[in-house]
């Protein structure tokens, strides 16, 4: 059934034809009727065209996308678009399934002819750079170099990241601890506060990160208390939220025995304890109860910048 039928059922379903032979509303409340119901949102097709791998414009594109309620997406991906025979299959794709074109192109004529394509379409095309490197540009009176992926260019910062991120797999939960002193970043924090997922995206962003547990009844590692130049950082959580994380994580285990680990007192003691430990030590504390990994990591770089760190 198509949207005007249905549109008409709906029309139907409130109203009625009165003795006067006009149309009088029906008594209310109005059930929806379930052909209604079984109507799913249009799709949206948007095409992320660039000459690099892409990375930036799947970013971009998803941040606002979920500004946006009911929206089905689905995303074209068309990456290291570098030659003009390339571009004419971007353009046959997005004929097929015509929307929103974001691209990130900085050979003239690809984007001339991408341009062309998108306005004789009558689709959006927006070159989601162009706005911030005019402003840098004029700001400090230089000319962009204009040249594809520079950002995955194999330079020092690249090779950063991969120290960080050995030093990081090497340093997870609790390994390794005789050397925390040549991390950026240490975090703490009771099982399951996503300590390892944070630390693995700060290790991707360029930062040694290692993270320790803090396990009941053992007693912390000592270097922990000792460190001088990491930022060491807690992570705490409600125990709630924290048990139904546990839970998910022993089914996934196929382990069906009740334990202290899910006991809802224990947990309950247990966040508490180490709560008052990180306040003991003057360790700023990050709640992850309704966090991204990505809204962690950033609250956590906001402590290493700030130099919220009591170590010394």
């Amino acid at each position: 059934m198509g949207i005007p039928a249905v549109a008409r059922l709906a029309v139907r379903h409130i109203f009625e034809r009165s003795d006067a032979g006009g149309d009088k509303l029906l008594p209310g409340p109005h059930p929806v009727p379930k052909a209604l119901c079984m109507i799913s949102p249009p799709t949206l097709h948007i095409h992320l065209v660039s000459d690099a791998t892409g990375e930036t414009n799947h970013q971009i594109a998803r941040a606002c996308l979920v500004q946006f309620d009911g929206v089905r997406a689905k995303e074209h991906v068309w990456s290291l678009v570098r030659t003009r025979s390339y571009l004419d299959k971007v353009i046959a794709g997005l004929e097929a399934h015509p929307g929103p074109v974001l691209f990130t192109l900085v050979e003239p004529e690809l984007r001339r002819r991408l341009e062309e394509a998108c306005r004789r379409l009558e689709v959006p095309c927006i070159a989601i750079l162009d706005p911030v490197l005019s402003a840098l540009g004029s700001h400090l009176g230089l000319k962009s170099h204009g040249r594809p992926g520079r950002q995955h260019e194999l330079d020092a910062a690249y090779f950063r990241r991969i120290e960080a991120m050995d030093y990081t797999l090497a340093h997870d939960d609790g390994q390794h601890v005789h050397d925390l002193e040549d991390a950026d970043i240490v975090v703490v924090g009771v099982s399951r506060t996503s300590k390892t997922p944070t630390s693995l995206y700060l290790a991707n962003r360029g930062y040694k990160t290692a993270n320790v547990p803090i396990v009941p009844g053992i007693d912390p590692p000592d270097e922990i208390f000792h460190l001088r130049k990491p930022l060491v950082v807690a992570f705490t959580t409600d125990p709630t939220r924290l048990i139904q994380v546990r839970r998910n994580r022993v089914l996934m285990l196929k382990q069906r025995e009740e334990t202290d680990y899910v006991a809802l007192e224990q947990v309950r003691r247990e966040v508490a304890d180490a709560r008052r430990m990180f306040e003991r030590n003057g360790w700023p504390v990050i709640d992850v109860t309704r966090r991204s990994i990505e809204e962690t990591a950033a609250a956590v770089l906001q402590h290493l910048e700030t130099g919220d760190n009591d170590n010394g």
